[in-house]
Protein backbone atom coordinates (compact mmCIF):
# COMPACT_ATOMS: atom_id res chain seq x y z
CA UNK A 1 0.00 0.00 0.00
CA UNK A 2 1.10 3.38 -0.97
CA UNK A 3 4.90 2.67 -1.97
CA UNK A 4 5.17 -0.94 -0.17
CA UNK A 5 3.59 -3.97 1.38
CA UNK A 6 2.81 -2.65 5.19
CA UNK A 7 0.93 -4.69 7.63
CA UNK A 8 -1.48 -2.39 9.31
CA UNK A 9 -2.48 -1.40 12.98
CA UNK A 10 -5.73 1.45 11.93
CA UNK A 11 -6.09 3.37 14.32
CA UNK A 12 -10.39 4.22 14.85
CA UNK A 13 -9.83 4.50 18.95
CA UNK A 14 -13.97 4.94 20.29
CA UNK A 15 -15.30 4.57 16.47
CA UNK A 16 -14.86 1.39 15.10
CA UNK A 17 -18.52 1.55 13.68
CA UNK A 18 -19.74 0.59 10.14
CA UNK A 19 -20.70 4.46 9.52
CA UNK A 20 -18.17 6.22 11.29
CA UNK A 21 -14.77 3.85 10.60
CA UNK A 22 -15.53 5.00 6.84
CA UNK A 23 -11.45 4.61 5.87
CA UNK A 24 -11.04 1.39 8.32
CA UNK A 25 -14.16 -0.40 6.81
CA UNK A 26 -12.92 0.18 3.31
CA UNK A 27 -9.75 -1.23 3.66
CA UNK A 28 -10.58 -4.28 5.66
CA UNK A 29 -13.03 -5.22 2.81
CA UNK A 30 -10.45 -4.37 0.10
CA UNK A 31 -7.34 -4.49 1.29
CA UNK A 32 -7.61 -6.91 4.54
CA UNK A 33 -4.66 -9.04 3.82
CA UNK A 34 -2.67 -6.07 4.99
CA UNK A 35 -4.42 -5.14 8.27
CA UNK A 36 -2.59 -6.64 11.48
CA UNK A 37 -5.04 -5.27 13.75
CA UNK A 38 -7.64 -2.61 14.51
CA UNK A 39 -6.87 -0.03 17.28
CA UNK A 40 -10.07 0.77 19.19
CA UNK A 41 -10.10 0.14 23.26
CA UNK A 42 -13.55 0.15 23.86
CA UNK A 43 -14.10 -3.00 21.74
CA UNK A 44 -10.17 -4.30 22.23
CA UNK A 45 -11.18 -8.48 22.41
CA UNK A 46 -13.27 -8.16 19.47
CA UNK A 47 -12.73 -9.13 16.23
CA UNK A 48 -13.38 -6.72 12.87
CA UNK A 49 -15.92 -8.95 11.64
CA UNK A 50 -18.19 -8.72 15.11
CA UNK A 51 -17.92 -4.89 15.03
CA UNK A 52 -18.04 -3.67 11.40
CA UNK A 53 -19.37 -6.99 9.28
CA UNK A 54 -15.96 -6.95 7.68
CA UNK A 55 -12.09 -8.50 8.11
CA UNK A 56 -12.91 -11.48 9.54
CA UNK A 57 -11.02 -12.47 12.47
CA UNK A 58 -8.59 -9.27 12.73
CA UNK A 59 -8.49 -8.75 15.77
CA UNK A 60 -9.53 -5.41 17.91
CA UNK A 61 -6.43 -4.78 20.37
CA UNK A 62 -6.29 -1.57 23.14
CA UNK A 63 -2.82 -0.23 22.17
CA UNK A 64 0.07 -0.21 20.09
CA UNK A 65 2.36 -2.76 21.65
CA UNK A 66 -0.64 -5.25 21.27
CA UNK A 67 -0.97 -4.35 17.49
CA UNK A 68 2.92 -4.88 17.27
CA UNK A 69 2.92 -8.50 18.27
CA UNK A 70 0.76 -8.96 15.70
CA UNK A 71 3.00 -7.92 13.43
CA UNK A 72 1.89 -3.88 12.45
CA UNK A 73 4.47 -1.94 10.93
CA UNK A 74 2.30 0.87 9.91
CA UNK A 75 -0.27 3.26 11.20
CA UNK A 76 -3.48 3.90 9.09
CA UNK A 77 -5.84 6.56 11.06
CA UNK A 78 -9.26 5.08 9.87
CA UNK A 79 -11.45 7.43 11.11
CA UNK A 80 -12.48 10.95 8.92
CA UNK A 81 -13.70 13.02 12.16
CA UNK A 82 -15.50 15.96 11.19
CA UNK A 83 -13.29 18.87 10.27
CA UNK A 84 -10.49 16.75 9.72
CA UNK A 85 -8.28 17.35 12.66
CA UNK A 86 -5.97 15.24 14.34
CA UNK A 87 -8.17 14.36 18.21
CA UNK A 88 -5.87 15.37 20.50
CA UNK A 89 -6.48 12.04 22.54
CA UNK A 90 -5.25 10.52 19.14
CA UNK A 91 -1.80 12.24 19.18
CA UNK A 92 -0.05 9.98 21.31
CA UNK A 93 -0.44 7.14 19.54
CA UNK A 94 0.54 8.96 16.12
CA UNK A 95 3.79 10.03 18.43
CA UNK A 96 4.30 6.64 19.78
CA UNK A 97 3.72 4.81 16.32
CA UNK A 98 6.59 7.15 14.73
CA UNK A 99 9.18 6.24 17.68
CA UNK A 100 8.61 2.68 16.92
CA UNK A 101 10.06 3.77 13.05
CA UNK A 102 6.26 3.04 11.67
CA UNK A 103 4.70 5.22 8.68
CA UNK A 104 1.37 7.01 9.69
CA UNK A 105 -1.28 7.02 7.03
CA UNK A 106 -3.67 9.74 7.27
CA UNK A 107 -6.70 11.09 5.50
CA UNK A 108 -7.07 13.92 7.50
CA UNK A 109 -7.61 17.34 6.26
CA UNK A 110 -5.06 18.82 8.88
CA UNK A 111 -1.60 17.56 7.17
CA UNK A 112 0.77 15.52 9.65
CA UNK A 113 3.64 16.41 7.89
CA UNK A 114 3.52 20.05 8.99
CA UNK A 115 3.40 19.78 12.56
CA UNK A 116 6.43 20.34 13.20
CA UNK A 117 6.60 17.96 16.45
CA UNK A 118 5.46 15.02 14.17
CA UNK A 119 7.69 15.91 11.25
CA UNK A 120 10.78 16.14 13.30
CA UNK A 121 10.52 13.17 15.40
CA UNK A 122 9.61 11.03 12.02
CA UNK A 123 12.59 12.24 10.20
CA UNK A 124 14.82 11.00 13.26
CA UNK A 125 13.31 7.72 13.49
CA UNK A 126 13.14 6.94 9.59
CA UNK A 127 9.88 7.04 9.37
CA UNK A 128 7.38 8.75 6.79
CA UNK A 129 4.20 10.52 7.20
CA UNK A 130 1.95 10.14 4.32
CA UNK A 131 -1.15 12.74 4.38
CA UNK A 132 -3.26 11.42 1.66
CA UNK A 133 -5.47 14.62 1.49
CA UNK A 134 -2.77 16.66 0.02
CA UNK A 135 -3.24 18.45 -2.89
CA UNK A 136 -0.76 18.33 -6.43
CA UNK A 137 0.74 21.46 -6.82
CA UNK A 138 -0.41 22.02 -10.14
CA UNK A 139 -3.48 24.06 -10.95
CA UNK A 140 -5.46 22.53 -13.62
CA UNK A 141 -8.65 23.87 -15.56
CA UNK A 142 -11.48 21.55 -16.91
CA UNK A 143 -12.27 22.01 -20.70
CA UNK A 144 -14.65 18.81 -20.99
CA UNK A 145 -11.95 16.46 -22.82
CA UNK A 146 -13.44 13.44 -20.83
CA UNK A 147 -16.69 13.75 -22.91
CA UNK A 148 -14.41 12.61 -25.80
CA UNK A 149 -13.36 9.35 -24.47
CA UNK A 150 -13.60 6.32 -26.16
CA UNK A 151 -14.47 5.20 -22.67
CA UNK A 152 -17.53 4.92 -21.29
CA UNK A 153 -16.89 7.14 -17.99
CA UNK A 154 -19.86 5.90 -15.43
CA UNK A 155 -19.74 8.33 -12.10
CA UNK A 156 -21.43 7.30 -8.58
CA UNK A 157 -23.44 9.89 -7.25
CA UNK A 158 -24.97 9.93 -3.68
CA UNK A 159 -28.35 11.02 -1.86
CA UNK A 160 -26.37 12.08 1.18
CA UNK A 161 -22.85 11.52 2.30
CA UNK A 162 -21.37 8.16 3.87
CA UNK A 163 -24.37 6.29 1.45
CA UNK A 164 -21.57 3.65 -0.41
CA UNK A 165 -20.42 5.67 -3.42
CA UNK A 166 -16.89 4.39 -3.35
CA UNK A 167 -18.02 0.78 -2.19
CA UNK A 168 -20.56 0.98 -5.13
CA UNK A 169 -17.89 1.97 -8.08
CA UNK A 170 -15.71 -0.65 -6.79
CA UNK A 171 -18.29 -3.39 -6.95
CA UNK A 172 -19.16 -1.90 -10.36
CA UNK A 173 -15.76 -1.89 -11.72
CA UNK A 174 -15.17 -5.63 -10.00
CA UNK A 175 -18.43 -6.84 -11.98
CA UNK A 176 -17.34 -5.27 -15.69
CA UNK A 177 -14.10 -7.00 -15.03
CA UNK A 178 -15.90 -10.59 -14.04
CA UNK A 179 -17.88 -9.78 -17.67
CA UNK A 180 -14.37 -9.89 -19.74
CA UNK A 181 -14.83 -6.09 -19.87
CA UNK A 182 -11.81 -3.56 -19.19
CA UNK A 183 -12.67 -1.38 -16.44
CA UNK A 184 -10.64 1.45 -14.62
CA UNK A 185 -11.13 2.29 -10.86
CA UNK A 186 -10.58 6.59 -10.44
CA UNK A 187 -9.92 7.06 -6.98
CA UNK A 188 -11.30 10.63 -5.61
CA UNK A 189 -10.98 9.84 -1.79
CA UNK A 190 -8.84 9.02 0.75
CA UNK A 191 -10.02 5.18 1.40
CA UNK A 192 -10.32 4.67 -2.30
CA UNK A 193 -6.61 6.14 -2.93
CA UNK A 194 -5.49 3.48 -0.26
CA UNK A 195 -7.21 0.97 -1.77
CA UNK A 196 -6.05 1.51 -5.15
CA UNK A 197 -2.87 3.06 -4.79
CA UNK A 198 -3.26 6.03 -6.84
CA UNK A 199 -5.66 8.82 -7.18
CA UNK A 200 -6.61 12.35 -6.21
CA UNK A 201 -8.62 13.20 -2.80
CA UNK A 202 -10.53 16.10 -5.03
CA UNK A 203 -12.25 17.18 -1.58
CA UNK A 204 -8.78 18.94 -0.45
CA UNK A 205 -8.48 20.63 -4.12
CA UNK A 206 -9.00 24.15 -4.40
CA UNK A 207 -12.60 24.90 -5.60
CA UNK A 208 -11.44 26.23 -9.06
CA UNK A 209 -9.26 23.36 -10.14
CA UNK A 210 -11.49 20.02 -8.53
CA UNK A 211 -13.05 19.34 -12.22
CA UNK A 212 -9.82 20.12 -13.69
CA UNK A 213 -8.18 17.33 -11.36
CA UNK A 214 -11.34 14.89 -11.86
CA UNK A 215 -10.72 15.08 -15.74
CA UNK A 216 -7.14 14.77 -15.44
CA UNK A 217 -7.57 11.15 -13.29
CA UNK A 218 -10.05 10.18 -16.22
CA UNK A 219 -8.09 10.94 -18.59
CA UNK A 220 -5.38 8.88 -16.91
CA UNK A 221 -7.71 6.03 -16.09
CA UNK A 222 -8.69 5.44 -19.57
CA UNK A 223 -5.25 5.31 -20.97
CA UNK A 224 -5.02 2.24 -19.24
CA UNK A 225 -6.99 -0.84 -17.59
CA UNK A 226 -4.72 -0.65 -14.50
CA UNK A 227 -4.42 3.21 -13.78
CA UNK A 228 -1.18 4.17 -11.83
CA UNK A 229 0.86 1.69 -13.85
CA UNK A 230 1.15 3.41 -17.00
CA UNK A 231 0.96 0.55 -19.35
CA UNK A 232 -1.54 -1.71 -20.43
CA UNK A 233 -4.74 -1.58 -22.87
CA UNK A 234 -6.67 1.36 -22.57
CA UNK A 235 -9.98 0.91 -20.38
CA UNK A 236 -13.22 0.30 -21.95
CA UNK A 237 -15.08 1.80 -19.29
CA UNK A 238 -14.14 4.12 -16.38
CA UNK A 239 -16.07 3.98 -13.14
CA UNK A 240 -15.13 7.38 -10.86
CA UNK A 241 -15.66 7.12 -6.92
CA UNK A 242 -18.49 10.05 -6.01
CA UNK A 243 -18.00 12.67 -3.03
CA UNK A 244 -20.76 14.35 -1.14
CA UNK A 245 -24.12 14.98 -2.44
CA UNK A 246 -25.17 17.70 -4.63
CA UNK A 247 -28.14 18.32 -1.85
CA UNK A 248 -25.66 18.70 0.80
CA UNK A 249 -25.16 22.20 2.53
CA UNK A 250 -21.65 21.42 3.35
CA UNK A 251 -19.99 18.88 0.45
CA UNK A 252 -22.28 19.95 -2.71
CA UNK A 253 -19.34 21.43 -4.31
CA UNK A 254 -17.06 18.92 -4.39
CA UNK A 255 -19.92 16.35 -6.28
CA UNK A 256 -20.26 19.27 -8.62
CA UNK A 257 -16.94 19.55 -9.52
CA UNK A 258 -16.71 15.64 -9.87
CA UNK A 259 -19.85 15.58 -12.50
CA UNK A 260 -18.02 18.54 -14.65
CA UNK A 261 -14.22 16.83 -14.61
CA UNK A 262 -15.89 13.29 -15.25
CA UNK A 263 -18.32 14.71 -17.84
CA UNK A 264 -19.65 11.01 -17.45
CA UNK A 265 -22.09 9.34 -19.66
CA UNK A 266 -23.76 7.41 -17.46
CA UNK A 267 -24.73 7.74 -13.66
CA UNK A 268 -25.40 5.25 -10.39
CA UNK A 269 -27.26 6.45 -8.00
CA UNK A 270 -26.08 5.86 -4.27
CA UNK A 271 -28.73 4.95 -1.10
CA UNK A 272 -28.31 4.31 2.20
CA UNK A 273 -32.09 2.30 2.59
CA UNK A 274 -34.25 4.05 5.29
CA UNK A 275 -32.47 7.20 5.60
CA UNK A 276 -34.81 9.93 5.11
CA UNK A 277 -32.67 12.83 6.06
CA UNK A 278 -29.02 14.32 5.01
CA UNK A 279 -26.36 14.02 7.98
CA UNK A 280 -25.25 17.31 8.57
CA UNK A 281 -23.10 17.61 12.14
CA UNK A 282 -24.12 21.01 14.05
CA UNK A 283 -26.74 22.44 11.65
CA UNK A 284 -30.54 22.42 11.33
CA UNK A 285 -31.49 19.78 14.22
CA UNK A 286 -34.02 18.17 12.02
CA UNK A 287 -31.79 17.80 9.10
CA UNK A 288 -32.95 18.39 5.61
CA UNK A 289 -35.29 15.62 4.15
CA UNK A 290 -33.95 13.25 1.41
CA UNK A 291 -36.69 13.57 -2.01
CA UNK A 292 -37.30 10.54 -2.88
CA UNK A 293 -35.11 8.64 -5.28
CA UNK A 294 -37.48 9.47 -8.40
CA UNK A 295 -36.66 13.02 -7.45
CA UNK A 296 -32.69 12.12 -6.67
CA UNK A 297 -32.60 10.94 -10.53
CA UNK A 298 -34.06 13.92 -11.84
CA UNK A 299 -31.84 16.16 -10.11
CA UNK A 300 -28.51 14.62 -11.22
CA UNK A 301 -29.48 14.22 -14.83
CA UNK A 302 -30.45 17.79 -14.69
CA UNK A 303 -27.21 18.97 -13.37
CA UNK A 304 -25.28 16.51 -15.46
CA UNK A 305 -27.00 17.58 -18.50
CA UNK A 306 -25.86 21.02 -18.28
CA UNK A 307 -22.65 19.60 -20.06
CA UNK A 308 -23.76 16.23 -21.44
CA UNK A 309 -26.54 13.79 -21.23
CA UNK A 310 -25.82 11.50 -18.49
CA UNK A 311 -28.86 8.64 -17.45
CA UNK A 312 -29.02 7.36 -14.34
CA UNK A 313 -28.64 3.81 -15.40
CA UNK A 314 -29.06 2.05 -11.83
CA UNK A 315 -29.76 2.37 -8.46
CA UNK A 316 -26.61 0.73 -5.56
CA UNK A 317 -28.50 0.49 -1.92
CA UNK A 318 -26.84 0.08 0.98
CA UNK A 319 -28.98 -1.67 3.13
CA UNK A 320 -26.89 -1.90 6.16
CA UNK A 321 -28.68 -2.75 9.26
CA UNK A 322 -31.43 -4.70 7.08
CA UNK A 323 -31.82 -8.57 7.83
CA UNK A 324 -31.95 -10.26 3.83
CA UNK A 325 -35.23 -10.38 3.14
CA UNK A 326 -35.81 -6.53 4.19
CA UNK A 327 -33.07 -5.84 2.10
CA UNK A 328 -34.33 -7.81 -1.02
CA UNK A 329 -37.41 -5.83 -0.48
CA UNK A 330 -35.84 -2.22 -0.59
CA UNK A 331 -33.98 -2.77 -3.52
CA UNK A 332 -37.11 -3.95 -5.11
CA UNK A 333 -38.93 -1.27 -4.30
CA UNK A 334 -36.43 1.06 -5.42
CA UNK A 335 -36.38 -0.55 -9.17
CA UNK A 336 -40.11 -0.35 -8.98
CA UNK A 337 -39.82 3.40 -8.07
CA UNK A 338 -37.32 4.56 -10.13
CA UNK A 339 -37.70 1.93 -13.41
CA UNK A 340 -33.84 1.54 -13.17
CA UNK A 341 -32.17 -1.79 -12.00
CA UNK A 342 -31.47 -1.58 -8.06
CA UNK A 343 -28.90 -3.62 -5.97
CA UNK A 344 -26.94 -3.72 -2.78
CA UNK A 345 -23.80 -4.34 -4.55
CA UNK A 346 -21.82 -5.54 -1.53
CA UNK A 347 -24.72 -8.27 -0.54
CA UNK A 348 -26.49 -8.96 -3.67
CA UNK A 349 -23.90 -8.20 -6.33
CA UNK A 350 -23.10 -5.49 -8.58
CA UNK A 351 -24.53 -7.24 -11.98
CA UNK A 352 -27.49 -5.76 -12.66
CA UNK A 353 -25.61 -2.75 -12.94
CA UNK A 354 -22.80 -3.70 -14.90
CA UNK A 355 -25.30 -4.86 -17.29
CA UNK A 356 -27.23 -1.32 -17.37
CA UNK A 357 -23.57 0.23 -17.65
CA UNK A 358 -22.97 -1.86 -20.86
CA UNK A 359 -26.24 -1.08 -22.15
CA UNK A 360 -25.94 2.23 -21.92
CA UNK A 361 -22.69 1.70 -23.54
CA UNK A 362 -23.63 0.13 -26.85
CA UNK A 363 -26.34 2.59 -26.88
CA UNK A 364 -23.60 5.44 -27.03
CA UNK A 365 -21.50 3.86 -29.24
CA UNK A 366 -24.32 3.34 -31.40
CA UNK A 367 -25.18 7.12 -31.44
CA UNK A 368 -21.33 7.99 -32.01
CA UNK A 369 -20.82 6.31 -35.37
CA UNK A 370 -23.50 8.71 -36.61
CA UNK A 371 -22.71 11.98 -34.38
CA UNK A 372 -19.30 13.55 -33.14
CA UNK A 373 -18.54 13.76 -29.42
CA UNK A 374 -18.56 17.49 -29.37
CA UNK A 375 -21.69 17.48 -31.36
CA UNK A 376 -23.51 15.46 -28.67
CA UNK A 377 -22.68 17.43 -25.70
CA UNK A 378 -24.17 20.23 -27.40
CA UNK A 379 -27.07 18.79 -27.32
CA UNK A 380 -27.03 18.72 -23.30
CA UNK A 381 -28.83 22.44 -23.51
CA UNK A 382 -31.27 21.57 -25.73
CA UNK A 383 -34.72 20.60 -24.43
Amino acid sequence: MLGRNRRLAILAEGCFTPLDAKTAVGVLRYRAGEVAAVLDSTRAGKTAEACVGVGGAIPVVGDLGAAARLGADSLLIGVPPQGGELPAAWRATVRESLERGWDVLSGLHAFLGDDAELAALAAARGARLLDLRRPPARRLIAAGRAADLEATVVLTVGSDCNVGKMTAALELARALGDRGIRAAFAATGQTGVCIADHGVVVDAVAADFVAGETEDLVLAAAGSSAPGAGTGPAAEVVVVEGQGSLLHPAYSGVTLGLLHGACPAALVLCHQAGRDRLRVAGGNSAGWPIPALRDLIAIYEAAAGWLRKAPVVGVALNTLGLDEGAARAACERAARETGRPATDPVRFGAGVLAEAVLAARATLRSAGTAEPAAARRSHASRP
